[in-house]
């Protein structure tokens, strides 16, 4: 009787470590895809502005423009990781063709507001490459845990799920070219 109840003892402290695990890593993947948003949105804010500063001097471009503009007004909308990860993508893409539509105009290139807007662009990219591969190492503990045993069954018993990682496609695709001045 003894045995039965330390065994008993035994794998009720198990569960309720490996579930505090588990909320924990979930708590974890949840901030992280936070901070992603948080840089997702400071990105999106700054497009319009980049938009009008490029426009000013390429008007005929106004097709790009336009489709830039579409995809950021889609970007802001709840999304899963995975349609956030695609709409990123193109956005990504479209923001590639505006500086690449910068270079060739010299008095854009000159410009201190286009050079700040840019400035702001890049490190914002730099804090959203950060916050992906948090994410996606904290996903990767999350999915992991859920996945072995014997943390699997108490995964399944309280119904945790794994989480998706966020990626952008390539990685060539989630870089924004450097216009060099």
């Amino acid at each position: 009787m003894n045995i039965l109840l330390v065994v008993l003892v035994v794998l009720a402290v198990a569960t309720i470590i490996i579930y505090n695990q588990l909320v924990r890593l979930r708590n974890l993947a949840d901030e992280g895809w936070s901070g992603i948003d948080v840089q997702l949105k400071r990105r999106a804010d700054l497009i319009p502005n980049l938009v009008q500063t490029v426009k000013a001097y390429a008007a005929h471009e106004k097709a790009l423009f336009e489709e830039v503009t579409s995809i950021r007004n889609e970007a802001l909308k709840p999304h899963s990781v995975e349609e956030q990860g695609k709409t990123e993508a193109a956005l990504s893409k479209g923001l590639r063709k505006i500086l690449i539509v910068a270079e060739a105009y010299p008095d854009l290139k000159a410009n201190t507001n286009f050079l700040e807007l840019q400035k702001e662009l890049s490190a914002i990219e730099n804090t959203l490459q950060k916050a992906r591969r948090y994410y996606n190492g904290t996903v990767r503990e999350l999915n992991t845990k859920i996945e072995t045993i014997p943390s699997s069954l108490v995964a399944r018993m309280f119904s945790f799920s794994k989480k998706a990682f966020f990626s952008l496609g390539s990685e060539e695709e989630g870089n924004i070219p450097q216009v060099n001045l």
